[in-house]
C-alpha cells in the first residue's frame, strides 16, 4: 500500500513544500493538494517548488476539474512539470465543488468530465485530442505519462471511473462505504472489457493520532461537512430513499443546514457542527497507532492501493512522523 499526503495549498506555500519534503523523508509517495482557485494558493507553481525540493515525491491536486482551467491548459502545464522533473505527477480530476461554486458556478457535467479525462491524459502524453471540435496536438511533448484519476461517490460518476479513469479517488474511509464504491468501480471496468485490477483505488480522509478521541474529533469534523456536501448532492439527484445510493452514506446529512465555503476544509467549521461522532469515526482514521493500523489492514484488503492522509488539523507534522515511523514501513 503507498501513501499519501493531502494539504490545501495555504500560504506560505514554503510551509506546504516543507510539509511535503518532511513526508517524503517519512516514505509518503504521493503529495497532494487541493485546487479551488479563489480559495488557494495557485497549486501548480507550489508543484513546481515541491518537485525541486523532494526525489521522488509524485504530486498532483485532488482534485482539478475540467473548468476552470480548459483540458489543454491543464495537460501542458502537467506535461512542463513532467518534462523538468520525470513524470512525477497524477491528475485528479472531478466534477468540481468548491472551485466552481465559489465562482458562481455550478459543478460540471459527468458528461463534460468524462470528456475532459481522455482530453488531458491524450495531450499531456503528446496524442491528439479532439478540443471542441478542433484536433489538437502539444508537438514538443516527448515520453510524456500522465495518470489520470478521478474522485467519485454517486452510482453514474463510480461506473465512469470504472470505464475511463487511471484511479479513483474515495474522499472517506469507512469501510462498508469503500467495500460498495470498489466493487462499483471495479465492476464498471470490468464491463468495459478492461482489466478491473488496473485501476488504482486511492481512499483519502483525515488520520490523527493520539489518544484524546474527543479532540481529534474537534479537529476533523469538517470531513465530514465537506462530504456531506457531496452527499446532499446525491440526495437532491435521486432522491433521500434510493437502492442507488447506500442509506450508511446519507442519512446522516438529515440536520445538515448548508455549508460555508470560506469555511472549506477547516477544523472548527461551524457548518459541521450536525456531522455526529459516529460517523467522524467511520470516515476518519482516529486514536492510537493499533487503531490506525487495524484500519489500514481492512482497507488494503478490501483493494485500496492508497492511503492519502487530509493533514488539515493542528497535528501535522506528528501524524506525518507517526505514519513514518510505524505504519509505512508496515504497509510497504
Amino acid at each position: 500500500m503507498d501513501f499519501g499526503l493531502v494539504l490545501q495549498a495555504d500560504p506560505p506555500a514554503s510551509a506546504v513544500v516543507s510539509l511535503m519534503r518532511r513526508a517524503e523523508r517519512n516514505g509518503f509517495r504521493y503529495g497532494w493538494t487541493f485546487d479551488s482557485a479563489v480559495l488557494w494558493q495557485e497549486p501548480f507553481v507550489i508543484y513546481s517548488r515541491i518537485l525541486d525540493h523532494t526525489e521522488r515525491l509524485i504530486v498532483g491536486p485532488m482534485v482539478t476539474n475540467p473548468s476552470t482551467r480548459t483540458p489543454e491548459v491543464t495537460a501542458s502545464t502537467f506535461a512542463t512539470l513532467n518534462e523538468m522533473y520525470g513524470n512525477r505527477t497524477v491528475c485528479g480530476i472531478g466534477r468540481g465543488d468548491s472551485a466552481m461554486r465559489v465562482a458562481g458556478r455550478p459543478p460540471n457535467t459527468l458528461a463534460r468530465l468524462g470528456e475532459a479525462i481522455g482530453v488531458i491524459r491524450d495531450l499531456a502524453e503528446g496524442r491528439p485530442a479532439d478540443v471542441g471540435g478542433h484536433r489538437v496536438q502539444i508537438p514538443w511533448i516527448r515520453n510524456g505519462k500522465l495518470p489520470v484519476w478521478m474522485g467519485a461517490y454517486g452510482p453514474k460518476a463510480l461506473a465512469m471511473a470504472g470505464r475511463l479513469a487511471d484511479g479513483f479517488i474515495l474522499q472517506l474511509a469507512d469501510p462498508f462505504l469503500t467495500e460498495w464504491m470498489v466493487k462499483a468501480v471495479r465492476q464498471a471496468a470490468a464491463d468495459a472489457g478492461r482489466d478491473p485490477a488496473e485501476v488504482t483505488i486511492c481512499v483519502a480522509a483525515p488520520a490523527y493520532v493520539g489518544d484524546d478521541l474527543d479532540h481529534a474529533r474537534a479537529q476533523c469534523r469538517w470531513f465530514g461537512g465537506m462530504v456531506g456536501n457531496h452527499v446532499a448532492d446525491l440526495v437532491e439527484r435521486y432522491g433521500e430513499h434510493s437502492d442507488l445510493v447506500p442509506e450508511e452514506l446519507t442519512e446522516y446529512i438529515k440536520a445538515r443546514e448548508g455549508y460555508d465555503y470560506a469555511q472549506h476544509g477547516r477544523a472548527g467549521s461551524p457548518h459541521a457542527d450536525f456531522v455526529p461522532d459516529a460517523v467522524i469515526d467511520r470516515f476518519c482514521l482516529l486514536g492510537p497507532l493499533a487503531a490506525h493500523r487495524e484500519r489500514l489492514e481492512q482497507l488494503r484488503a478490501l483493494g485500496v492501493d492508497q492511503f492519502a492522509v487530509y493533514a488539515m488539523h493542528d497535528a501535522k507534522e506528528s501524524t506525518i512522523d507517526a505514519y513514518g515511523a510505524e505504519l509505512i514501513p508496515a504497509f510497504s
